[in-house]
């Protein structure tokens, strides 16, 4: 009976012995946190399936992730630098890495590769101190301030979304998708819209035109910036108001996507705002690289295609469903109806009833088509408003 008893309790014993073994390695798997870009993935997919308090909880995790993961390895490398025999080697970073090498400091090693797979090597200038400076700067994590910032607009908090936003552009030097930088410029612009923060707004998006992109060596608009940009703009608009759309669209071509919607909204702001001087020359912009983007696009399918006039321009657009799509994504009507409306409000009649008429023959352009030939039989300065 004794021997019974003992056989249970030992298989007790056991069961007890492997619970805890197991328990203990799930635990352990647990404490193992995933990659910070991991949890920013899992935010991202809850934020798309409206799980916003989830998402902002990834969002939050992975910024936190990812800070501690550089500190810790600007920790190591401080520890090894602070060896009386590392500092000997002076601010050289070939000998420190040497070292490194030689007597197999692995988490150093490991802080040196993962700085030299987000900064380039060659601009540290073989410096110990700016390899330090390098792996404290990599800490911020500019993708998870944006998708906290996308997680508050989605909310409704556009005062908080803003800031972020603003968070992550201090930080664009260490974005991973270099276009991400412009689109956080447009969305602060439309939240500043929206807010009716329209200096700010303004601020913006001119300096969406002015800027020069991070990693970039002229401003984002090379063509509205440079010295002579004053003469050809000026030369722009002579050729629109002395020989019309299609000589304008004949001679000139401009196809920086990048800028088109900073100047249609710059243009409409202007023109709604009653400072019709200005309107002009934005609306121009837009209207030319829109058409140019098209033209493109319809070359690129059909390479003999050559631009004649407007009307043939539509008709051969309305053959091609994704370019449909464009001028509908990129207000095509709106922009020229107001462009028309900013060139007469400017005394140039001419080419506003050119390009309202070219309007009133579209029969899918609808509101504007109606408002140009309304302006074309009585035209008039429309009042100043809010809702553009």
């Amino acid at each position: 009976m004794a021997d019974r008893l003992s056989v249970k309790n030992k298989r007790i014993l056991f069961s007890i012995v492997i619970f805890s073994l197991v328990s203990g390695f799930i635990h352990a798997q647990r404490q193992v946190e995933q990659p910070w870009w991991y949890t920013l993935e899992q935010g991202k997919h809850a934020f798309r399936s409206a799980s916003y308090g989830d998402a902002l909880l990834s969002f939050e995790d992975a910024r936190r992730q990812r800070r501690q993961m550089y500190t810790r390895l600007e920790t190591e490398f401080i520890t090894l630098l602070s060896l009386p025999e590392v500092r000997r080697l002076g601010d050289s970073l070939e000998l420190v890495e040497r070292f490194i090498e030689d007597r197999n400091y692995s988490e150093a090693g490991e802080a040196l590769r993962e700085l030299y797979y987000r900064v380039p090597r060659s601009g540290l200038n073989n410096s110990v101190q700016a390899a330090l400076t390098g792996l404290s700067g990599l800490k911020d994590y500019p993708e998870a301030e944006y998708w906290i910032g996308e997680t508050y607009r989605s909310e409704g908090e556009l005062g908080i979304a803003i800031n972020q936003y603003q968070k992550a552009l201090v930080q664009r030097h260490l974005f991973e998708n270099s276009g991400l930088e412009l689109e956080l410029l447009y969305k602060i612009a439309e939240l500043r819209r929206v807010r009716r923060e329209y200096p700010e707004m303004e601020k913006v998006l001119l300096g969406i035109l002015s800027g020069i992109p991070a990693g970039g060596e002229t401003a984002r608009d090379s063509l509205w910036n440079q010295d002579s940009g004053t003469f050809a703009k000026q030369a722009m608009m002579r050729t629109l108001e002395r020989d019309g759309f299609s000589r304008f669209l004949t001679l000139y071509r401009y196809n920086n996507r990048d800028v088109e919607k900073a100047h249609r909204l710059l243009g409409l702001f202007f023109y709604s705002s009653g400072r019709h001087n200005s309107a002009p020359d934005h609306l121009m912009f837009a209207f030319l690289i829109q058409n140019s983007l098209i033209m493109e696009e319809l070359i690129r399918n059909r390479f003999d295609f050559s631009f004649s006039s407007l009307d043939d321009l539509m008709a051969e657009l309305k053959t091609r469903p994704n370019l449909l799509h464009y001028i509908e994504e990129i207000e095509y009507y709106k922009t020229a109806y107001y462009l028309a409306a900013s060139l007469y409000a400017a005394g140039k009649t001419v080419p506003a009833r050119e390009l309202w008429t070219f309007l009133s023959r579209q029969a899918d352009a609808g509101e504007w088509a109606v408002r140009s030939a309304g302006q074309l039989e009585k035209p008039y300065i429309e009042r100043s408003q809010e809702n553009w």
